[in-house]
């Protein structure tokens, strides 16, 4: 299978994906509550819906604030191609502005950027 088969999926910073599942959770849990409103006539399940989106938006506030204690102690490093401060969580990352793939290993400098070099299970083989 070549490039062109793949589909090409935009690479960005693991607390940027981490931001946006968030985010999304969030949205999600708007969309859930407002179903509810359709079912005003029967309030159970008008009641399950709003509690279901309740606890999208509770889910999102946790891995928010999970985020953010993540992001307090991550590494801060400049970007040698934007020379802006970016934050990494592991071995490798993406530069939060330039999309930039980052490493803090010198053994995988120069390599192609994959993300199981973070995994100790995949590292090993």
């Amino acid at each position: 299978m070549n490039g062109v088969d793949k589909v090409a999926k935009k690479k960005s910073s693991k607390i940027n994906n981490i931001r946006t599942f968030a985010l999304s959770l969030l949205f999600i849990g708007f969309i859930i509550m407002y179903g509810g409103i359709f079912f005003r006539e029967h309030k159970i399940v008008m009641t399950i819906f709003m509690l279901v989106g309740f606890l999208a938006i509770i889910g999102s506030t946790v891995v928010y604030f999970w985020i953010g204690m993540l992001s307090t102690k991550t590494i801060q490093v400049i970007c040698p191609n934007c020379n802006k401060t970016t934050k990494m969580l592991g071995k490798v990352d993406i530069c939060m502005y330039c999309n930039e793939p980052l490493t803090l290993d010198p053994s995988l400098e120069g390599k192609e950027f994959n993300e199981k070099y973070n995994s100790k299970r995949d590292a090993k083989q």
